[in-house]
């Protein structure tokens, strides 16, 4: 594993704690007490999580690469919920997520040799699962977008529209823009993994 290597899936890895810390203080607290308590239960919740970071971060990323698909997948989705979260639905940014993800597979790849067979399957299950984590996301935008009663008001406002935009349109923006955001998530995942089985790993 070069020290590139190792600095990405630090960055990947490492994030983890901090944010299920930060998010665990924010959202235990939101509901019951004033902001003020709020902000220091999610501090100090991000303080335990690079705690945590500091006790097992160097020995994790020294076996990320052995780490099961699985746990991969579920990492994915994780941060896919967290940056649907913060951008308030849009799903267009956890498009974003396909150049990461795919970087771990593909080093992963290049890592451990595997047959050709082996490879193009592994290649494969991880483009339909990740696909599918963003057509859920999708959907979950399309959900929330359809049941708000401001959605046409606020595209109207933010395109700066001069016509009522109609639920039709919605649908329609909806349905385009969803098949070509899954399209262009298709391709990214395969070009990524391309580029990063094929990149150097010489340190």
């Amino acid at each position: 594993m070069c020290r590139y290597d190792k600095l990405f899936l630090g960055i990947v890895l490492g994030a983890i704690f901090p944010l299920i810390g930060f998010l665990a203080g924010w959202w235990s607290t939101s509901q019951q007490v004033s902001n003020a308590w709020v902000f220091i239960a999610a501090l100090v919740g991000l303080i335990i999580g690079f705690i945590v970071d500091a006790l097992i971060l160097k020995k994790w990323v020294s076996k990320a690469f052995e780490m099961d698909l699985r746990l991969w997948m579920g990492i994915l989705f994780f941060y896919s919920i967290c940056v649907f979260g913060f951008f308030m639905g849009v799903p267009v940014f956890n498009l974003a997520l396909a150049i990461p993800a795919e970087l771990v597979i593909g080093r992963k790849l290049a890592h451990y040799k595997s047959p050709v067979g082996a490879e193009n399957r592994t290649i494969l299950r991880t483009n339909l699962f990740t696909t599918g984590v963003l057509a859920f996301i999708c959907a979950s935008s399309a959900f929330l977008a359809l049941r708000d009663p401001t959605t046409a008001a606020n595209l109207e406002g933010i395109l700066r529209l001069n016509f009522e935009v109609t639920q039709g349109m919605i649908i329609a923006l909806i349905v385009v823009g969803g098949a070509s955001l899954l399209a262009v998530h298709w391709w990214l995942v395969k070009k990524t993994i391309q580029f990063a089985r094929g990149s150097k790993t010489a340190v």
